[in-house]
């Protein structure tokens, strides 16, 4: 049996808990981490354990480039090589950009774009030795269109944009696919700072009439985890028609 290995960021929750089962469920092994959340993280490990995949987790700051190769080289001792990279691990922001720190500047550029840098330098020889992989960002309509008082995350995931179609040309000749996914509105913890009456507002602007569910995110990355590496450089925007 061809063994398939897969390290998902951000993976307590929301989107990456997701995209971690979706890759579980078609048989790759997992490492999956968080910065904080333990015990959610726990639970996406007990899930993934159901389909009988192999996981390895690590808690840990996904913008610290220290903390994340120690991970990655813990991973790739076991494993071998990844096969995918799926970069899901980010925060938001909502505020002024007149009223904000740089303290909080620099968490929102370091857990959203800092922490892809770090997760790609750090798997790309692996892949480029074994002369395929599939590297997955999970970007943000805003890094498309800018969103006002999310300037820092909009700025955040339009250099995950960026770096997507540059590093789609870098490591096209690698065999190697580097894709982003612009999410619109996902029914994730995230979005749920808004109260009802604004949730309700923002489905009625979004043509779908409703908001996306982490599972139909995950199920891009799926596909993009398993199609040609022809298919590279790209930001898919999957937003039910918004933007």
């Amino acid at each position: 049996m061809n063994r398939k290995y897969a390290l998902v960021t951000g993976a307590s929750r929301g989107i990456g808990r997701a995209a971690a089962l979706a890759l579980a469920e078609a048989g790759y092994n997992l490492a999956i981490t968080c910065s904080r959340d333990t015990d959610g993280l726990d639970i996406t490990r007990g899930l993934i354990s159901e389909y009988s995949r192999d996981c390895i987790t690590g808690v840990f700051d996904a913008g610290d480039f220290d903390e994340c190769s120690e991970f990655t080289n813990k991973v790739l001792d076991r494993f071998g090589r990844l096969d995918v990279l799926v970069n899901n691990a980010g925060i938001s922001y909502i505020g002024l950009l007149q009223d904000m720190s740089f303290t909080d500047w620099n968490r929102v550029i370091s857990t959203n774009l800092t922490s892809v840098f770090n997760m790609c330098r750090l798997v790309i020889p692996s892949m480029v030795h074994e002369k395929s992989g599939h590297i997955i960002n999970i970007s943000s309509v805003w890094g498309n269109t800018g969103a006002a008082c999310e300037a820092a995350y909009s700025a955040s995931k339009g250099g995950i944009n960026a770096l997507t179609r540059a590093l789609g040309k870098e490591l096209a000749p690698s065999n190697i696919a580097v894709n982003a996914i612009a999410c619109g509105v996902v029914d994730t913890d995230m979005n749920r700072c808004f109260s009802d009456e604004e949730r309700e507002a923002l489905k009625g602007e979004i043509p779908a009439g409703r908001f996306a569910s982490p599972k139909e995110i995950a199920q891009m990355v799926l596909y993009l985890a398993s199609s040609t590496t022809y298919l590279t450089g790209q930001v898919i925007t999957i937003d039910g028609g918004w933007i």
